[in-house]
């Protein structure tokens, strides 16, 4: 079953608690391989790493211990205070902050973009000029961590969020090689306790 940790779409969000329940939580398996395949391509640190909708940082820090560069992005600044008050931030680290949405972010070059269960709640009439800047802002050999949610997911006509059939992640991915692609679909509950039925795809993808 999948770590899912994204907040609940129609009901005013917490964010504070929220952070607290999934910050201490572990790094996502997707942003684990992605950074094993860096490490097994002897880029052990000093690659540039972008984490979308950080949160309070439970993947940026695993970025960081590695020895990357992070710029963390997430629009609440309850987020990026979480993030940089954990007493686990590696001393020394190198790490930016950027509060903005998706739509106003401004991404540098970079070898790596993850984006742990929070690209979905982009807005779907500016999801494509967000995933294009993510395309753009990755250099060639560079890495998609992340999840999408798909076409039968239970939010899947809820304003604000994007769900896409398999047929448009496919086509998303096509200046990328795939390393990692799993589809998964099933019911469970939210962070908040809310029943829901899931339809995800985990990606891992190094663009050509």
């Amino acid at each position: 079953m999948a770590d899912r940790t994204s907040s609940d779409a129609d009901a005013p969000i917490d964010w504070s608690s929220y952070y607290e329940k999934t910050g201490e939580r572990p790094p996502r398996p997707t942003l684990i391989r992605a950074l094993d395949a860096f490490a097994a391509e002897g880029m052990t640190s000093g690659g540039m790493a972008v984490d979308l909708g950080c949160g309070s940082g439970r993947d940026t820090i695993e970025i960081l211990r590695r020895g990357w560069p992070v710029l963390a992005v997430d629009a609440e600044f309850a987020a990026i205070g979480k993030l940089l008050a954990r007493p686990d931030l590696p001393v020394g680290c190198e790490i930016e902050t950027q509060i903005a949405r998706y739509e106003d972010m401004v991404l540098p070059r970079c070898n790596l973009v993850n984006a742990g269960f929070s690209l979905p709640l982009c807005p779907a009439d500016a999801f494509p000029d967000v995933w294009d800047k993510i395309v753009r802002a990755l250099v060639t050999g560079g890495r998609f961590s992340g999840q999408l949610y798909g076409d039968r997911d239970d939010w899947a006509d809820r304003p604000g969020v994007t769900c896409l059939s398999r047929d448009q992640v496919t086509e998303l991915l096509e200046p990328f090689d795939l390393e990692f692609f799993e589809e998964e679909e099933d019911d469970s509950t939210t962070p908040r306790g809310v029943q829901k039925h899931w339809h995800i795809f985990h990606i891992v993808a190094r663009k050509r």
